[in-house]
């Protein structure tokens, strides 16, 4: 068993009903980029679009953790993403510990992260669980998604079931190492 500690992570989209959602465990020291390729795997996504990680006091969540480049669009404090491990963000506070997780700036899919528990280590991310598909690339945004689940707009993808999700079949190994800079 790994000495180093774990988070168990769940997701899931806003504005969407019933609720999609996906819970996994990653090891403590992963940074918030390798916590974005994480959801991305989890959720289904390509990667292909920018993200942000939002969080602050309240409603108000101006402090940004991302990529570099988005830095002039912050109001808040900027953290570059490469260089923020989840235990540092964590620190001592309580869990659970909310944040938001933006996706595609132009169809805006909102994620709520929820850092749950501490577990006792893994040495990769492992999938524990979810429900339901995650939306295809470049649907729309969660109001075109609902339309089409409510009949009101057609699907424009064949074989795509809503309902369907494997949380065995999900893998969270990288599919391609990235070179880090």
């Amino acid at each position: 068993m790994s000495e180093q500690q774990s988070v168990v992570v769940k997701v899931f989209l806003y504005q969407i009903t019933p609720q999609i959602w996906r819970r996994f465990e990653i090891p403590s020291g992963f940074t918030f980029e390798k916590l974005s390729q994480t959801i991305q795997m989890a959720m289904g996504w390509e990667d292909k679009h920018p993200h942000e990680f939002r969080h602050g006091k309240g409603k108000r969540l101006v402090d940004v953790i991302g990529p570099v480049g988005l830095e002039d669009q912050t109001p808040g404090e900027f953290q570059d993403e490469k260089k923020v491990a989840v235990q540092d963000f964590i620190g001592r506070r309580r869990l659970p510990i909310r944040l938001l997780y933006r996706y595609d700036f132009a169809e805006d899919w909102i994620h709520e992260i929820v850092f749950e528990k501490k577990g006792e280590g893994v040495d990769e991310p492992r999938m524990l669980g979810g429900e339901r598909a995650c939306p295809p690339e470049d649907f729309g945004g969660a109001f075109q998604y609902m339309q089409a689940l409510s009949g009101e707009i057609a699907w424009d993808y064949p074989g795509y079931d809503p309902e369907a999700f494997d949380a065995g079949k999900v893998s969270l190994k990288p599919k391609r190492k990235r070179k880090s800079r």
